[in-house]
């Protein structure tokens, strides 16, 4: 039965991430950079003087909505997660060292992307019956295209249902148990044979903690965003960064690697991998698993932040990325080639991959702090992708009754994702990132006039503003 879904995933996946999709999501990102000037690169320090400086500012929301800072951890819980290790690890291995240079670029355009999304979602929102701020891209499919293209919302949202599961849910439940279960075997704590046993137990342990969460409302969801995404990130920040410094003599061949590699994967990879297209899928696809730019959903959680102003809130979304992968997913990169722990190439990996890298550098204690970190970031990202994920049921049932049953599920498939293969898994879910993209890209083509015009209409007020 694995099997045969493996080899329909696998017919399906390969035309998803096909040429068209490469072109479609890049082609996208260059659109709306070309449109607005690339401000992604333009109003960068901007981007990050507002992000930053709003960070700071602890206001409450009010309507029982989110702060702009717990809208942005949220949105980060959603996407600095596994993508951000196991994924990285899966790109390498199989795209060879050149996939990180195409993560890169695909984050660059993805920076434009992601601003469009949290711009158009802020702006197109509107009241739940339980008086919410409810937005995201089905919302903006359904408020801002006309009605022959409300399919398009539809099918985004039903996509979204599916890929919750896999993506938000039971790849991170299934890094969490893999990173337990490298720690615990390393200091020799548990036998291999009762790892089925105990992966069964943290499958259950994680469905309770989830549900605890998602079922206390979206201002807990933002309360429990806004604690642990800045320690887990600084915290994983840290310890990369060590790893360079104490491999700094490799770090001149592993940047040869990467950018030669782009093109000539064969020349670092012993030939196991000789495709450039597969280092650019595998770079682009990864990205976009982590850091969601072309998905959209890291646009519903800023939907529900406490702001009147979209294109201030869409700085965020140029932030996100940065922060995601520019730092966070080359950090990764940088652990596992920098250290020099063998890489099987040609075969899929994942978080074992980036640990081998700390423990080689800082020896088997460093296993502890690495599952301390993956799981601080898996969970987080549960959460994330738990809100989304009772946002597109309500719109598909036009009703906020459906959230907490959801909400029951989605906190169960822990348990399926604690004991379930890792290379099927993460397959699976590159299908549905793919299927999800699709409605959502051309939705931001559609509208990327609105988002010009949104964007020409702040910065002029802002002018004005100055001037007066």
């Amino acid at each position: 039965m694995i099997e045969m879904i493996t080899q329909i995933n696998q017919v399906v996946n390969d035309f998803i991430w096909g040429l068209p999709a490469m072109v479609c999501i890049l082609g996208v990102g260059l659109l709306l950079s070309v449109r607005t000037n690339f401000l992604q690169i333009r109003k960068f320090p901007y981007a990050i003087k507002t992000t930053l400086g709003r960070i700071f500012k602890r206001k409450d929301a009010s309507d029982g909505t989110m702060t702009p800072f717990q809208a942005v951890c949220t949105a980060l819980a959603g996407t600095v997660g596994t993508g951000n290790i196991a994924g990285v690890a899966g790109a390498i291995a199989i795209g060879g060292p050149g996939a990180v240079f195409w993560m890169w670029c695909s984050a660059l355009l993805g920076m434009c992307t992601k601003f469009a999304e949290v711009t158009l979602a802020v702006y197109y929102r509107e009241r739940s019956d339980a008086g919410e701020w409810v937005g995201g891209p089905m919302y903006y499919m359904k408020n801002g295209l006309g009605k022959k293209w409300q399919l398009l919302a539809v099918l985004y949202s039903l996509f979204g249902v599916l890929t919750v599961f896999g993506t938000g849910n039971a790849t991170q439940v299934n890094t969490i148990t893999t990173a337990i279960d490298t720690a615990l075997l390393q200091f020799h704590v548990v036998a291999e044979n009762i790892l089925p046993t105990l992966n069964l137990v943290i499958g259950i342990l994680c469905a309770m903690l989830v549900a605890m969460v998602l079922l206390g409302g979206i201002q807990r969801i933002g309360s429990v965003s806004e604690k642990l995404v800045p320690f887990m990130a600084l915290f994983y920040i840290v310890l990369a960064i060590g790893v360079v410094v104490l491999n700094l003599p490799r770090l001149p061949f592993v940047i040869e690697e990467i950018f030669a590699g782009a093109f000539n994967p064969a020349a670092f990879t012993g030939g196991a991998i000789g495709s450039l297209f597969l280092s650019m899928k595998k770079g682009v696809s990864r990205g976009i698993f982590s850091n969601e730019a072309g998905l959209g959903t890291g646009s519903i959680a800023h939907a529900c932040a406490d702001t009147r102003k979209p294109v201030k809130q869409g700085m965020f979304g140029i932030f996100e990325v940065f922060a995601d992968t520019i730092v966070i997913c080359t950090l990764t990169a940088m652990v596992i080639l920098c250290s020099g722990v063998p890489v099987n190439y040609g075969t899929d990996a994942g978080a074992e991959l980036t640990i081998s890298g700390f423990t080689s550098t800082y020896g088997g204690w460093a296993s502890l702090f690495t599952a301390v970190a993956l799981c601080c970031f898996a969970f987080s990202t549960i959460i994330g992708w738990g809100l989304y994920g009772s946002r597109f049921a309500s719109f598909l049932f036009k009703t906020d009754k459906i959230v907490k049953p959801f909400f029951v599920v989605y906190s169960f498939v822990a348990i399926l994702g604690a004991t379930m293969d890792l290379g099927v898994l993460w397959s699976i879910a590159e299908t549905f990132n793919g299927l999800m993209s699709i409605p959502n890209l051309i939705a931001l083509f559609l509208l990327s006039g609105t988002v010009v015009k949104l964007a020409d209409e702040y910065f002029g007020e802002r002018k004005n503003t100055a001037k007066s």
